[in-house]
């Protein structure tokens, strides 16, 4: 599987953004995908996460104005980010994992860079 995440940019705080996540081959449907991000100095944090059954997860930090999606038709998974708060800048990394191991990814995408100025 092939990942190619895109849509950062820089943006306000209490702006929104959309990332997307298209992924390559036929077996995108079995994944569970998720969306990580990491911040300058900081480790790589799991951010959401959608599995093969549409339950999706999120950390705390985010919960509540942050959504996943996916699109099995099109090969994408999605995170709408609304309310955008500087601590949100990071480089995103979509993933793809087996059996909702998120700590434990088969795939990565290359990261799309977030900046929200405060």
């Amino acid at each position: 599987v092939q990942l190619q995440a895109s849509g950062g940019g820089l943006v306000q705080a209490g702006d929104s953004l959309r990332l997307s996540c298209a992924a390559s081959g036929r077996t995108f449907n079995s994944y569970d995908m998720g969306w990580f991000r990491q911040a300058p100095g900081k480790d790589r944090e799991f951010v959401a996460g959608i599995n093969s059954g549409y339950y999706t997860y999120y950390a705390d930090s985010v919960k509540g104005r942050f959504t996943i999606s996916r699109d099995n038709a099109k090969n994408t998974v999605y995170l709408e980010m609304n309310s955008l708060k500087p601590e949100d800048t990071a480089v995103y990394y979509c993933a793809a994992v087996r059996s909702s191991r998120w700590s434990t990814p088969d795939y990565w995408g290359q990261g799309t860079q977030v900046t929200v100025s405060s």
